[in-house]
């Protein structure tokens, strides 16, 4: 799970590159980007799933529970560790997500921040089946993205593999929204209470 919280904090890291730069923050936002601002925008939509994937972590709860007298460990010690960690990529994610907002509403494109989020949604709910039943990873599009594109047209011929990704569509909107909600309050009075400590 450490190894899957350092990748969900990827595309947090590249956000802050991307939409909160000192470049993109000066107000006079451009249209044109350098080759190397795209390639870091692919590289944020190929980890990005990495983020709300430390959800999927909960089925290793359910395995390490078949384990005999280890009920006490895993309520006291396992489950508060495995809550944080999934609490922490789900922020990730939704801070990722935030900044990408602000990027838009900055560029004149507000109107587009819904779409930009259902389209994320969309895209993490494939990239965690891609995941957690294919077992791919971020690299493979780089790697062989031949058996990846070939997977996902297989997925997308499947009744089963597409509801189980349209059930993870609606489970990741919906944590996304509340998340979003508490998130967005905590900012408004964090940065409330330092305008009156600066007056």
């Amino acid at each position: 799970m450490s190894w899957n919280l350092y990748l969900a904090f990827v595309p947090l890291a590249l956000s802050l590159l991307l939409f909160r730069s000192r470049q993109s923050s000066s107000g006079a936002a451009k249209l044109s980007r350098s080759w190397f601002w795209w390639l870091q925008l692919l590289a944020f939509l190929a980890f990005l799933p990495n983020a709300p994937y430390l959800l999927t972590d909960v089925i290793h709860l359910f395995e390490l529970s078949q384990i005999p007298n280890s009920i006490g460990i895993i309520l006291l010690v396992v489950v508060p560790v495995y809550l944080l960690f999934m609490l922490a990529g789900l922020e990730a994610y939704v801070l990722s997500l935030i900044n990408l907002g602000y990027y838009l509403n900055l560029m004149g494109w507000g109107r587009w921040i819904l779409r930009a989020e259902l389209f994320a949604h969309g895209l993490c709910a494939v990239g965690i089946y891609l995941g957690r039943f294919l077992r791919f990873n971020s690299w493979d599009f780089i790697k062989k993205p031949h058996t990846v594109v070939s997977s996902v047209s297989m997925i997308l011929g499947s009744f089963r593999e597409l509801m189980i990704i349209a059930v993870t569509f609606v489970v990741l909107s919906g944590l996304y929204w509340m998340m979003k909600s508490v998130t967005l309050r905590i900012l408004v009075k964090r940065s409330s209470g330092v305008a009156s400590n600066i007056q």
